[in-house]
């Protein structure tokens, strides 16, 4: 008899349209794993084992099993995207308990596609913050369990880490997929803006913010994309040379970068020049400024999404967050300060391909209660450790993060990759080289 739990998406799906597995024997597997191991990880803020396990059942019955490209997989879904029939509680105890009416158009997609939703992943309060804990448990590392798994997305990465689930939904509106995917040795693209449909919160964050995939191979990152988005931009293209350049300086001043990060950086561009693509360094012309700008695009982001919540069911570094982006929201509205940013950076990206740099700064905060700690406390800790995630957000450009290296705990190190509009599939390309050139480790069980 195969295991399933711990296999690749793609595995799975192509041993359910054969027919050398049932859907509902792959998802029982999982949840196995899942009630085994979660308890020390803190992925899940719901799992949903008999609805999964009937869903499961559906598949099977579909009566064009054959044909579908997520056939029997199980996801999990970051808890701020609407799954039918379950509450939508943002990591917060001010939201209501009230069941969905429809899934999220994101969620409709994988399931059309034959993905069963086998639970809801943890996410800090409103998804703020890039580490995951507050009122429904702490979301950890499974390589390190003494680190936060980041954050927001971080139930979903650790699901994904600890192979809970092949593949898992997050989104990102200042780094919330690839910081966790950094921190957790997965494979994850920020689409650009409008790639995949988004309705996060209300607004998307002034759209700045994206659903993506979360997996542990570029192939499976290539599939679910390509659900999610209902496209084909995600076809292998030819490979050619790319003008690669290679970023190490902190995009917010003052931020220092620590030494597994820059060579994870200097091992990635070695690996790419060696594949016959024109590498060299290059800054990009980040403004002095952009510390502030991402503030304010940060915390009035939450602004928005806290009106209508009991103030005294936030958490207090919530309410801080929310109470500060009051002030910029209108400005913030008006989308200057990114039109500016966009116009700074674009001539850069004519004369390269593709930017490289590290994914964060340094390893993950300690695992713990951030959420009973002080507003400035959090802000500090986050902007130290990931500071090359926002401008991409800012900018509505895609950015990727590929495991590379390893830290001296043995959990896995990152690099991140940006493109131009439009680029996803070469950015996905460029990934696919680096995995075959310096490949990873899948989950932190094997």
């Amino acid at each position: 008899m195969s295991s399933w739990a711990g296999r690749s998406a793609a595995e799975i799906a192509a041993a359910v349209r054969e027919k050398r597995a049932t859907p509902r024997e792959v998802v029982a597997e999982h949840l196995a794993r899942i009630e085994r191991s979660d308890g020390r990880i803190g992925a899940f803020r719901k799992v949903r084992a008999r609805a999964a396990l009937a869903e499961a059942d559906e598949v099977a019955a579909r009566a064009e099993l054959t044909g579908l490209p997520l056939a029997g997989v199980p996801v999990a879904v970051k808890d701020n995207l609407a799954v039918r029939g379950e509450s939508c509680r943002n990591g917060s105890a001010a939201t209501p308990d009230t069941p969905a009416a429809e899934d999220h158009v994101t969620v409709a997609r994988l399931r059309a596609a034959g993905a069963v939703v086998v639970g809801l992943t943890n996410v800090p309060e409103l998804c703020v913050f890039g580490t995951t804990e507050g009122p429904y448990g702490i979301a950890r590392n499974p390589w390190d369990p003494s680190r936060t798994a980041g954050g927001s997305s971080g139930g979903s990465a650790a699901a994904v880490a600890a192979g809970l689930v092949p593949l898992a939904l997050g989104n990102d509106g200042m780094g919330s997929l690839r910081i966790p995917a950094a921190n957790c040795g997965l494979v994850t693209l920020k689409p650009g803006h409008a790639v995949v449909p988004a309705g996060i919160g209300h607004g998307d964050w002034f759209g700045m913010a994206e659903n993506g995939p979360l997996a542990t191979t570029v192939e499976d990152l290539r599939l679910m994309l390509g659900v999610l988005a209902d496209a084909e931009f995600v076809r292998r293209e030819e490979r050619s040379p790319l003008r690669i350049a290679v970023a190490l300086r902190s995009p917010l001043a003052g931020v220092p970068v620590s030494r597994p990060y820059t060579n994870a950086v200097r091992q990635a561009a070695g690996a790419l020049a060696r594949s016959g693509h024109r590498v060299r360094r290059a800054e990009p012309p980040y403004p002095l400024s952009l510390g502030v700008t991402a503030l304010q695009h940060w915390t009035a982001g939450t602004a928005v999404d806290a009106e209508g919540l009991d103030p005294a069911r936030l958490a207090r570094r919530t309410r801080v967050h929310a109470a500060v982006g009051r002030r910029f929201t209108r400005a913030v509205r008006g989308g200057a300060a990114r039109d500016r940013l966009r116009a700074r950076l674009t001539p850069f990206f004519t004369e390269h391909d593709v930017l490289l740099t590290p994914a964060l700064a340094r390893r993950s905060p300690q695992a713990g209660p951030w959420h009973e700690r002080g507003w400035l406390r959090n802000v500090l800790a986050n902007s130290a450790y990931s500071p090359f995630t926002p401008p991409w957000n800012l900018t509505g450009w895609p950015a990727m993060s590929v495991p590379v290296g390893t830290l001296s705990s043995g959990a896995p190190c990152a690099v991140q990759l940006v493109g131009r509009p439009g680029t996803e599939s070469l950015l996905l390309g460029v990934a696919e080289e680096l995995a075959e050139t310096l490949p990873w480790r899948r989950t932190a069980g094997g």
